[in-house]
């Protein structure tokens, strides 16, 4: 809890749109944030704070920090390999590669990963890391480290995968692990780094890949493990029709009714892409609070299809979004994902399918409900954690269009005059405060060039 030693930050004169429950916004505005909660938001030039680090915020909108609800952050390492695949054809494709990465290409690609984040606006991110070599190291920690030095809050995902290709499974047999083995590391996974305190950096999850690669025992006792834990549980569903027809032609079912069979719906529950859905599944999702993962960039670079968002939405989904796997969308900007979301949306059903500030609530708020956390992230509120985003409109891209929150949503990407997480600057006028950019940038090109060499 923050007290009157704690730092202040005021950022004064700015546009705010606040993403709370009535949609509260100022055309100028201030926020006060005192240690890592928000003090104070409201409209007019803030109040009088002593010794208060200060933003002049004018010319930019101040937002909620991005939730980011799905990614595979060691992918960084593997973008632009398979450019021109379907899903299946560039996951078969990749698995060898992927075969080769240990802990210290997992830092690598997660630190490459999680700097690309904060600079597209990114406070919180999830990770879905389900590849785990053997004698590779501790890939998770390695990850979990690299959130640390960025400085994100940081939901990563204890993966895995039991159902390799000699079982009819879709990844090669060396990726795989055991199932006994999957569940001790799992639940060692949440003993060791779960934090489930109200201003918590880091929260793991279980999340099985996906129908095709793991089988009905591991979603069924991972399932029961992680509400033993306490812990979310997420995995890939119903992404693509080669998925739709493994599923019928496996089990005689589709992957939500799949899903649903073994205890995979509930609000502990999110689901990645949730693509190819019908009402009835919508439905069944919409009663039981089960979450979904949008990542319309992703589906568009893989031709998955385009989901059903406003039916989601207009069911009562809880909607947020994501980048997916950086390798397969390589920019891996969140910023670019409501926009990217509104557009596919009216290609589905019009114009009026989903507004500008619907779009920005699914970055917010949509991914904090999913992930748990509405009460403590998502808005700007009073006693919520200070994440906040301070986009620049001031540039001649942004200039003239009227509306604050339209130029962030339908313009081009704006740039970051400041990013706050937790209450500390980690984005400052565009340049990250907490990494050598430029050296990250190095690591990654050298360990992408030594992955494809060792996989031949």
């Amino acid at each position: 809890m923050s007290d009157a030693a704690d730092p202040t930050l005021v950022i004064d004169g700015c546009a705010i749109a606040t993403v709370d429950a009535t949609g509260t916004e100022y055309r100028d505005g201030h926020i006060v944030v005192r240690g890592n909660r928000i003090e104070a938001v409201g409209g007019g030039p803030a109040p009088e704070t002593p010794g208060a680090t200060r933003i002049d915020g004018r010319g930019c909108l101040l937002t909620p920090g991005l939730v980011n609800t799905h990614h595979h952050l060691y992918q960084w390492v593997t973008r632009g390999l398979v450019p021109d695949a379907t899903l299946f054809e560039w996951l078969t494709t990749l698995y060898p590669i992927w075969a080769g990465i240990d802990a210290d290409a997992t830092r690598i690609a997660a630190t490459g990963g999680l700097a690309s984040l904060a600079r597209s606006g990114c406070t919180t991110t999830t990770d879905h890391h389900y590849v785990f070599p053997r004698d590779a190291g501790d890939l998770l920690a390695a990850e979990i480290d690299a959130a640390a030095q960025v400085g994100l809050r940081f939901h990563p995902c204890r993966g895995s995968m039991d159902l390799g290709r000699s079982a009819g499974g879709l990844p090669p047999d060396s990726v795989i692990e055991t199932l006994d083995d999957i569940l001790t590391a799992s639940a060692d996974a949440v003993s060791r780094h779960h934090d489930d305190s109200f201003d918590s950096m880091l929260r793991i999850a279980l999340a099985p890949c996906s129908p095709f690669s793991v089988s009905a025992d591991l979603l069924r006792e991972s399932a029961l493990l992680a509400r033993e834990l306490g812990v979310r549980l997420h995995t890939h569903v119903a992404e693509t029709l080669d998925e739709q027809q493994y599923c019928l032609a496996t089990h005689g079912v589709t992957p939500a009714e799949y899903l649903e069979k073994l205890g995979w719906i509930g609000p502990d529950v999110w689901w990645a892409h949730a693509i190819h859905l019908d009402d009835t599944a919508i439905g069944t999702m919409a009663r039981s609070g089960t979450g979904v993962a949008h990542c319309p960039t992703s589906n568009g670079r893989l031709g998955a299809g385009i989901a059903r968002t406003a039916d989601l939405l207009a069911a009562g989904v809880a909607v947020g979004l994501g980048v997916d796997g950086a390798a397969s969308n390589e920019a891996s900007s969140l910023i670019e994902e409501p926009r990217n979301a509104l557009f596919f949306a009216r290609q589905r059903g019009g114009p009026q399918s989903l507004s500008v500030r619907t779009a920005l609530d699914m970055a917010t708020m949509g991914g904090a409900r999913i992930l748990g956390r509405d009460t403590e992230i998502g808005s700007l509120e009073a006693g919520k954690l200070a994440d906040l985003a301070l986009w620049n409109l001031s540039t001649p891209a942004h200039a003239g269009i009227e509306d604050p929150v339209t130029a962030l949503i339908l313009g081009s990407a704006p740039p970051l005059a400041a990013l706050v997480v937790n209450g500390r600057i980690v984005v400052r006028h565009g340049n990250i405060q907490t990494i050598d950019e430029d050296a990250v940038g190095r690591d990654v090109a050298r360990t992408q060039a030594a992955l494809v060499a060792k996989a031949g």
